[in-house]
């Protein structure tokens, strides 16, 4: 079924919403504000209190993910709904950037944040909320009967920090847990990853946002932790099928996403790298799709395959230091192009596959994991010498000198046998448990996975501080966690190549 691409209009509440943050940020881009004020910026007794207050207060804000309670919209509705939902993105990310602009008010009033930033944003989205119910029940559908209980958020503090102006106790690589990832350490004292240099103590990372020194583990001292493949049975499809679509060496770039937030600009709220298809971006449609073009040598592959960028915070900037979805919503650092990007499909430990179907929707991972928790997350980052033992979501992997950066995707590979998409882009979709098996009434189809493997300048930490940090894109309040990293991808093909993939891989062969 084709998308309705058509340019959304801005609901009133948007307005308002838009209005209101232009008020907050003068008219102007976001200056991005240390988190944490020092104890020595002044001896006297009235700035270590305020020191003491502004340590005391919210990191980061957490709101419930409406999108994930949203499991049945009728199509008729979905665009309408989707904009709603991008809606309350831009109402969290304008929260955010207020949170991290009014420090100081925020440290002579214990309210502030409560009053001024947390009250107005559930109000707003409880506008938004009561707009996607009515929505939904117009088109005959029936919208969740708890609703009202998404409209709060909450004020969350920094994962790992301490008060402004103390040792943090001591910092280390230690704290090995039972599946090989480290505990999370207090980071006191840490600095801006030389994004600015003003005696400030910050969150972390060159925009105050992230990622902070517990956000990464040398690799060298993380436990074996990847698990055995399942046993492939006698009627397993064992073939392979490789598509060559390169590394993005042109360049091709937005913040939108397609898929949750159709016909919305800067809908992600941070940057992709595109490879395949060449022609995707919050307008397009099936039928622009299938007239986009392609990187891949195979030129009947003209599916889009589009992840978050990775940025190296070392002060440098980049393109879209002044853009949204950029360096205004704390995107920052130079963008580190892939020296590698393998795409692979590979089939089914218990059986045989069926074909994709044209313009299916995945997306794996969750870029929201900060706030929604790790149930959707899907997230592995390793070196290379080290794949085969160690694979980890919640931290950024330190290599050893020689070793690339890695990020790793392997898809959900079963689908429902109907629908392309669903109205929150997971029911339709979904993994083979343990042994291989699909959930009752799913159909096994070829498992995308992709490699990506980076030179990255290796990051150090020391006394609880981190530099030459990295981390992925993503919405400023998920603080750049490595457990936000996710991957989006739609299958198009031409020339019969989807029954090729299925054929390939269910008759044992390596294709390309």
């Amino acid at each position: 079924m084709g998308r309705n691409t058509r340019k959304r209009r801005m609901p009133l509440a948007a307005k308002a919403v838009a209005a209101s943050a232009a008020l907050a940020l003068g008219g102007g881009g976001l200056v991005w504000a240390n988190f944490y004020a020092s104890a020595d910026e002044s001896d006297s007794n009235a700035a270590g209190t305020q020191a003491q207050a502004v340590s005391a207060q919210v990191a980061t804000i957490s709101c419930p993910d409406v999108g994930q309670s949203l499991t049945s919209v009728p199509d008729q509705a979905r665009v309408e709904v989707d904009g709603e939902l991008a809606t309350l993105d831009q109402q969290i990310t304008d929260a955010y950037q207020r949170l991290a602009t009014t420090r100081d008010a925020q440290g002579k009033d214990a309210s502030f944040v409560q009053n001024s930033i947390l009250q107005p944003l559930k109000d707003r989205r409880k506008v938004i909320l009561d707009r996607i119910t009515l929505e939904i029940n117009r088109a005959g559908g029936k919208a969740p009967t708890d609703m009202d209980a998404l409209a709060g958020c909450t004020g969350t503090p920094a994962s790992g920090t301490t008060d402004a102006g103390q040792d943090d106790g001591g910092q280390g690589d230690g704290g090995q847990s039972d599946d090989g990832q480290q505990d999370d350490q207090n980071n006191g004292g840490q600095d801006d990853g030389g994004g600015q240099d003003d005696g400030q103590q910050v969150i972390g990372g060159q925009a105050g946002n992230g990622p902070v020194a517990a956000d990464f583990v040398d690799i060298t001292k993380v436990q074996r932790n990847v698990a055995a493949k399942p046993r492939k049975n006698r009627n397993a499809s064992t073939g392979t099928f490789t598509t060559r679509c390169g590394v993005n060496a042109n360049g091709n770039h937005n913040t939108d996403n397609v898929i949750v937030a159709p016909g919305v600009a800067n809908g992600a709220h941070h940057l992709h790298d595109y490879v395949g298809n060449q022609k995707i971006d919050a307008f397009a449609g099936n039928d622009t799709f299938l007239d986009g073009g392609t990187s891949c040598q195979n030129k009947d592959d003209l599916s889009a395959y589009y992840w978050p960028v990775v940025r190296v915070q070392d002060g440098t900037q980049d393109f879209d230091q002044d853009a949204d979805g950029g360096g205004k919503e704390g995107n920052v650092g130079r963008i580190l192009k892939p020296v590698q990007a393998q795409i692979k499909y590979v089939g089914s430990p218990t059986g045989k596959v069926v074909a994709m179907p044209q313009f299916l929707r995945i997306i794996t991972g969750d870029a929201k994991t900060t706030t929604n928790g790790l149930a959707n997350a899907n997230a592995h980052w390793s070196c290379t010498g080290f794949e085969n033992k160690v694979q980890l979501t919640e931290q950024y992997p330190i290599c050893p000198r020689g070793s690339q950066m890695v990020r790793t995707f392997a898809f959900q590979s079963c689908w429902d046998g109907q629908n392309t998409d669903s109205a929150n882009h997971r029911t339709h979709v979904a993994f083979a448990d343990g042994a291989g098996n699909c959930p009752s009434s799913f159909k096994a189809i070829p498992q995308l996975t992709m490699r990506l493997v980076y030179n990255v300048p290796r990051p150090s930490v020391q006394d609880g501080v981190v530099k030459n940090a990295y981390a992925v894109d993503g919405f400023p309040e998920q603080l750049h966690k490595a457990h936000t990293d996710h991957d989006d991808f739609i299958a198009v093909t031409k020339g019969n190549l989807a029954n090729k993939i299925a054929n390939c891989l269910n008759s044992g062969r390596a294709c390309k």
